[in-house]
């Protein structure tokens, strides 16, 4: 699970600075928008859940996955800040940067998630 969130936070950085030093804009989507906010809405109250059932099984796992969803919340209020700058405003570097502000969350939880991975090994 760690080298997912390696993964996916080095294409992030790639995108959002090839988007910053080309000023690419990104197109206005409204779909894109709502699916953002649906999520924002979403994810907390699954992630949430995720954790009440978790705790109450004693699983590691499941809690891992609840935090992944409530990160995932995370990940939906940046995109929708970004895309909503650029829609309204139009502020075409906002949704890169917006990309960018999440990368430290995605890379404490990838470590952790290695570092777990590796004293479970021990054990």
């Amino acid at each position: 699970m760690g080298l997912t969130f390696f993964l996916l936070s080095a294409y992030i950085l790639y995108e959002a600075a090839q988007s910053l030093l080309r000023q690419q804009a990104p197109e206005v989507s409204w779909i894109g928008i709502l699916l953002a906010i649906a999520s924002l809405i979403v994810m907390p109250v699954l992630g949430f859940a995720k954790r009440t059932v978790a705790r109450q099984m004693g699983s590691r796992a499941l809690e891992a996955d609840a935090l992944e969803t409530l990160i995932c919340a995370y990940l939906s209020f940046a995109l929708l800040l970004g895309l909503g700058l650029n829609a309204l405003l139009g502020w075409w570097w906002a949704d890169p940067v917006a990309a960018l502000v999440m990368l430290p969350l995605l890379i404490k939880e990838g470590w952790e998630a290695v570092q777990e991975a590796s004293e479970s090994r021990r054990s």
